[in-house]
């Protein structure tokens, strides 16, 4: 039996007018997008979840110590009981990237982007912080920034990307 990498998608708040199901596919995509251009070929599993500022500040004091909403999170997982690392029937399972659905919106409307290639390249960055990108500091993020526009290139979003 061959494994493919799987993209879950949870959404805790309305789509209805913002995303439609091929939107919610480009989702998917996004993700499936940087694990080829990086190369994993060993089947993963990830989850992304769409929800609101609240959830996410939430998750952004108890985790990062920072009291504020904010527009992507990432929490790698190693540890989801024995199919952590994969077997036979289960890929590894890689983590959760949390989108704050309102951050999105506003952030897409001051870029002049869509809501729909702002999420795409919080996923693409989301993903690659999952795979061990980092950009705390000049290299690392120089590295993850390139490997971030050359995917956002290849997947043919037109949207001013982060300093």
């Amino acid at each position: 039996m061959t494994l493919q990498h799987k993209v879950n998608l949870l959404t805790e708040v309305p789509l209805e007018g913002l995303l439609d199901a091929e939107g919610l596919t480009r989702l998917r995509v996004a993700a499936l997008a940087v694990l080829r251009y990086e190369g994993v070929e060993e089947p993963v599993e990830l989850t992304i979840v769409l929800t609101d500022d609240d959830s996410v500040r939430e998750l952004n004091r108890r985790f990062r110590g920072v009291d504020r909403p904010t527009d992507v999170l990432s929490f790698g997982n190693e540890s989801r009981g024995p199919f952590s690392l994969g077997d036979a029937e289960h890929p590894r399972y890689l983590g959760d990237i949390v989108l704050s659905l309102p951050t999105a919106q506003r952030q897409a409307e001051a870029a002049g982007a869509t809501l729909l290639d702002e999420l795409q390249l919080l996923i693409v960055h989301g993903t690659l912080h999952l795979l061990g990108y980092d950009h705390a500091e000049p290299q690392e993020k120089a590295e993850m920034w390139a490997h971030q526009a050359e995917i956002i290139r290849l997947l043919g979003l037109s949207l001013p990307l982060p300093e």
